[in-house]
């Protein structure tokens, strides 16, 4: 593996002392104890042959962050908690964490998610690709060889571009990209690094430098890093992963892999785990293992002594789960998302019967938003930055108004209804002179972005691609009349149980647990479909009257203003997350499929308008849904 140049900065450049800075970024409680400890005591500590401190950043699912910059808005990132985001940040903290514990007894993990989510991710991977003749490296390979991690996980959305983008990343990478369940297709055989094992050097590392030498033989402590990834990826790139790569349960692989890493001479063993810490799945029962699972991870499979948790873009500044075999505690920590949290975990070691083994541990997370960004990954970026920001604010058609997707969670809005229009266009077109021509074809869109919003007068590409935030590719499947009411049904499981027309407040009434989301069904799990738009012989209109249980919420269902008969046939345009089984929606995955050219949806859009070059709401946009307590109209307030 090449040796980076992990050079660090002047501390000097911080307005505050090391201590200060990381006591200040500490969020919540968790490892507060730490912070609170003299520095004599952590150095006599250190100094013991029979104990040590290891401490492991982490990072996760900074999907193509680096600076704190919104490219949708063209400004600097700002969200309701000021939270700040990208690894120009994480770095400065990587640094002053390294100078305080020591860079040598430091190893800095990512948990996944790299190279999509924002449109400079995209624009390395479809607008000037690392994969094409000048094969510019990718910027997030750049900002992370950089910082120096010495190891990552796959995310789910690694597998977003193909394999060959990936390929092509992972060589980029200074660092080791594992997957211990990313399996080859015909072999069964790991199709990536299923784990690595880094030597640790014993003793007090503070203020060396990364590239010294250590004199003699001294003693090392080894440390097992293992990456595991979501099986989902199946379902999510099944068109890109067919015939290529399948996955293994977590649970199921590391029952594998883990004994393989002791037997390999692993004192300690780390998981990177790309699954989230509460078990729960988003596609139900369309797969044998859970979407989430790093809590029984941690439960079932001994040996493991941290887990570094990613996939749900929560906060878990420090959680202990106990083995069910061997009793242990086992240290899980999940650092938010994006870039704005660095998780620090702090393994206490010691040794006995000549071997190292965790004594305490605790771990707590660190706030992007309290240090500034890194000059060196400023720097190093800046000419891709600038490259992005003049292709998303190039000017590619107008609009005759303004279109919100601020409220499009709870009502009809023009914006999703724009997205359903260009959706449903392009089937009808791809489906011209075909056996399926004479169907009516829908479209579902979900209010992935609250923040999307197409202004009057000139319209970007930020603008459109704000609208469609994800990387997902148009596919088309047919549906009866009684699938459809089911899939809305389905959807509709969103709204929280509430009676009375209110107002109310969006939050009351949105994002509802269920068995699947217990933590509350995401905004990108709620599907609005529509009809085509053209005309009102085309539209498909429906009440959601959440006075009602789950499963009998849909009313009034009509299309062209008629009942819909059970058995009428529909074709219905739908994304490939969705169509592949995300989401866990019913009837999709066994649906037969009439057209997949796996165009992206967002470019589909930004190509619709350029052709076009105006955007008038009034040939798409009605009210076609709306909701409903015991059949009359709700209020709700933003």
């Amino acid at each position: 593996m090449p040796i980076v140049d992990r050079t660090e900065l002047q501390v000097d450049k911080i307005t505050m002392s090391r201590r200060q800075l990381l006591a200040s970024a500490a969020v919540g409680t968790a490892g507060a104890a730490f912070f609170g400890a003299s520095p004599a005591a952590a150095q006599s500590k250190s100094n013991k042959d029979d104990s040590f401190r290891l401490t492991v950043l982490g990072t996760t699912d900074t999907h193509g962050n680096i600076l704190n910059w919104d490219y949708y808005k063209d400004a600097e990132y700002d969200d309701t908690k000021h939270n700040d985001v990208g690894l120009a940040k994480i770095s400065t903290l990587v640094s002053a964490m390294r100078a305080e514990r020591g860079r040598c007894s430091t190893l800095t993990l990512d948990a996944g998610d790299t190279i999509q989510g924002t449109p400079l991710a995209y624009y390395y991977a479809r607008i000037d690709p690392i994969t094409g003749a000048k094969a510019p490296v990718h910027p997030m390979a750049a900002a992370m060889n950089a910082i120096g991690y010495d190891a990552a996980a796959l995310g789910n959305h690694e597998f977003n571009y193909g394999l060959g983008t990936l390929r092509k990343f992972q060589s980029q990478l200074h660092h080791p990209l594992l997957g211990a369940n990313a399996l080859d297709w015909n072999t069964g055989k790991a199709a990536f690094e299923e784990f690595i094992i880094k030597k640790v050097r014993v003793g007090d590392h503070r203020g060396h430098e990364h590239g010294h030498r250590h004199s003699g033989s001294g003693e090392y402590v080894k440390v097992g890093i293992v990456g595991l990834v979501t099986p989902g990826c199946a379902i999510w790139d099944k068109d890109n992963l067919d015939g290529k790569i399948k996955f293994n349960g977590i649970v199921e692989q590391a029952k594998l892999v883990i004994p393989k890493v002791k037997r390999a001479g692993a004192d300690i063993v780390i998981v990177s785990c790309h699954s989230g810490a509460d078990t729960s799945s988003s596609y139900g029962d369309a797969l044998p293992w859970p979407e989430n699972a790093s809590t029984l991870l941690a439960q079932q499979v001994p040996d493991i002594d941290a887990i570094l948790v990613g996939h749900a873009h929560v906060e878990i500044p420090q959680r202990f789960v106990q083995n069910t075999k061997t009793g242990k505690q086992v240290l899980l920590s999940e650092p938010l998302k994006w870039g704005e949290r660095l998780t620090v975990l702090d393994l206490d070691l010691v040794k006995q019967r000549g071997r190292w083994h965790v004594g305490t541990a605790s771990s707590t997370v660190l706030n992007a938003n309290t240090v500034p960004a890194d000059d060196k990954i400023v720097s190093l970026v800046a000419k891709q930055h600038a490259a992005v920001r003049s292709y998303v604010n190039g000017v590619i058609g107008t609009s005759t108004t303004a279109m919100s997707a601020a409220t499009s969670r709870y009502e009809d809005t023009a914006a999703i209804d724009f997205i359903n229009y260009v959706q449903a266009d392009a089937v009808k077109k791809a489906l011209a002179g075909s056996s399926s021509a004479a169907l009516p074809v829908l479209s579902i869109a979900a209010p992935f972005n609250a923040d999307a919003a197409i202004p009057a007068g000139n319209v970007t590409v930020r603008d459109v691609a704000g609208l469609y935030i994800f990387d997902n590719t148009l596919a088309a499947i047919t549906f009866t009349g009684a699938q459809v009411k089911a899939y809305l049904e389905f959807s509709a499981a969103y709204f929280k149980q509430i009676t009375g027309t209110g107002p109310f407040k969006a939050d009351d009434v949105t994002n509802a647990v269920t068995p699947t989301a217990p933590t509350g069904t995401p905004d990108y799990n709620y599907d609005i479909m529509g009809g085509s738009g053209s005309s009102a012989a085309e539209s498909l209109t429906y009440d959601i009257d959440i006075a009602q249980p789950v499963g009998s919420r849909i009313r009034n269902l009509m299309y062209g203003g008629a009942a819909i008969p059970a058995d009428k046939q529909f074709v219905v345009a739908i994304n490939n997350y969705r169509q592949s089984g995300g989401g866990g929606f019913p009837g999709v995955t066994g649906a037969p499929v009439v057209y997949n050219a796996q165009v992206e949806i967002r470019q589909l859009i930004i190509d619709w308008v350029t052709a076009a070059k105006s955007i008038d709401p009034t040939v798409f946009s009605r009210q076609d849904w709306k909701l409903v307590s015991n059949g009359m109209p709700i209020t709700i307030t933003a």
